[in-house]
């Protein structure tokens, strides 16, 4: 098949959870003999035509000058011109910025290329949005749903959101991980921790992400532990919190782009805290789960649908304070048993081989039923 990933901020990933995807799914299905573009930005850095086998098409985004509005002529001039190549399947990554284009193009009830949309998480609950914004994407999003030939949810909540509240069904297709088989302890030293000694997070510095919340409850619980906040902090709102929580025990340490030191950080830490809640299936989260961390999350439908049982949750600061204060017990009784149970889940359910060959069977299913049709 030729398919084409856009949406993106492009490959290789320098920027979050669709670059990422796209980085993985694309390679991989290179490897199964696909032909595969990703459309990449003009800012994006990297300056080759190919990365893994995989080719790259860059068009014009004015971002640097122009913010987040870029985002919409660039998804235009991007389905433009992917509609007047040969592809056979077209996979937007993400709904908001795309709806516009699809009402310009005409895309409702295309049937060759088979064109779908990843419709994300629940964009218009982002904290970060006034309310002008939020309405626009209620809009936006109805759009997405009307105009797009096929969808993926990328988690069973946001399947069922659709389902529920436009009637629409969506194909689930979620993210993926690799176990982690690579552990090493002497990254600790470089932050001043020991294994199963401190608690970690993980998470772009936005509201809904709850750091405040995870944080405030981490003080109020007197613990002793030292507590390493891994992101990007050079944000307003990230020196915001950096002001709040001036703390010798909570560690703004900033990215890890490491992965065997991110993961050796997460896997001896005494817990791992996923704030996360308005997505779908969060990489983060499933990074966590390889590599056994032992999780208290957000409790919401997204993460429930992923972590089930395997976890401990919270929605306050003082539901994070009693997780904290009975730390301890609760991992050395579950602490084991939740790894194993995540662990188990990401081999049968999220493994990156399992989802491309998900990902793969549906892109044979709708193109089949093209070719059909003609």
């Amino acid at each position: 098949m030729r398919i084409a990933i856009l949406g993106t901020k492009g490959i290789p990933n320098n920027y979050g959870g669709y670059e990422q995807f796209a980085e993985f799914i694309s390679k991989r299905l290179v490897d199964k003999g696909h032909d595969v573009t990703v459309y990449n930005p003009t800012f994006h850095k990297y300056a080759s035509d190919t990365f893994n086998g995989v080719r790259i098409i860059r068009k014009y985004s004015p971002e640097r000058w122009m913010g987040g509005a870029a985002n919409f002529i660039y998804d235009f001039l991007c389905l433009r011109d992917a509609l007047k190549r040969d592809f056979d399947i077209i996979y937007e990554a993400g709904y908001h910025s795309v709806a516009p284009s699809y009402r310009l193009l005409g895309v409702r009830g295309l049937s060759k290329p088979v064109l779908i949309t990843n419709m994300d998480g629940l964009e218009y609950n982002r904290s970060k949005w006034n309310s002008f914004t939020q309405r626009l994407i209620r809009i936006l999003e109805k759009i997405a749903v009307k105009d797009s030939p096929h969808m993926v949810s990328d988690n069973l909540g946001i399947q069922e959101y659709y389902a529920t509240k436009f009637g629409r069904d969506s194909y689930f297709l979620p993210y993926g991980a690799d176990m982690v088989d690579v552990i090493e302890e002497k990254y600790l030293s470089s932050y001043g921790v020991s294994k199963y000694a401190y608690l970690i997070l993980v998470a772009r510095f936005e509201p809904e992400n709850n750091l405040e919340m995870i944080l405030e409850g981490f003080l109020s619980s007197k613990a002793g532990n030292d507590f390493l906040v891994v992101g990007n902090h050079d944000t307003p709102y990230g020196r915001f919190l950096k002001t709040k929580f001036n703390n010798p025990r909570i560690r703004f340490v900033g990215g890890i782009y490491n992965k065997v030191e991110l993961d050796s950080l997460r896997h001896f830490s005494l817990v791992y805290f996923h704030g996360h809640s308005v997505g779908g299936t969060n990489p983060s989260l499933l990074e966590a789960m390889a590599c056994k961390s032992f999780i208290f999350a957000h409790d919401n439908i997204f993460n429930r649908r992923v972590l089930y049982e395997s976890a401990f949750y919270f929605n306050t600061a003082q539901q994070v304070r009693d997780l904290v204060i009975g730390l301890r017990s609760s991992r050395s009784q579950h602490g084991e048993k939740f790894g194993n149970e995540n662990a188990s889940r990401i081999r049968t359910e999220y493994n990156w081989d399992a989802i491309v060959s998900q990902h793969e069977i549906i892109f044979e299913r709708l193109l089949k039923k093209t070719r059909m049709s003609d």
